[in-house]
């Protein structure tokens, strides 16, 4: 998030570019989550001790493509503040999603991650207008 933009600049990037097609990825991700369908294959780690098995998906390309595509549109402290709450979210349901699953069970599950799709869909979109926007001169 810090210096992204630098490296963005040294191949030859700028930030609003990046967005647009970050804001695809995180596109199709929510379609992924609303539709069920996989669209995106996982390549098996040569080494799977290097790379603990929720870590791609807490923090991976979609969560830095997402700090990025929001650096371009957002104040740093408010990112800042997001990630914050983030953090203790994301901790509080990995400490208790046994017990969520339980009571949820497999259709509260899957409402949920489509009512969230939803929300990421949404995000992607707003960061895909408003980054073309700037790129075009509107």
């Amino acid at each position: 998030m810090f210096i992204g933009e630098q490296i963005l600049s040294l191949i030859g990037l700028d930030v609003n570019s990046f967005s647009v097609a970050g804001s695809l990825v995180i596109l199709f991700m929510a379609l992924e989550m609303i539709l069920g369908i996989t669209l995106f294959t996982e390549e098996p780690p040569e080494v799977a001790s290097v790379v603990p098995l929720a870590f791609p998906i807490i923090a991976g390309a979609g969560t830095m493509t997402s700090l990025l595509s929001l650096r371009a549109e957002y104040e740093m402290i408010n990112i800042i503040a997001a990630i914050v709450i983030n953090i203790l979210i994301v901790y509080i349901i990995l400490k208790t999603s046994g017990k969520l699953q339980k009571i949820l069970g497999k259709t509260g599950i899957s409402i949920i991650r489509k009512v969230f799709g939803i929300i990421l869909l949404a995000i992607a979109v707003k960061l895909f207008a408003t980054n073309v926007g700037k790129i075009v001169g509107y």
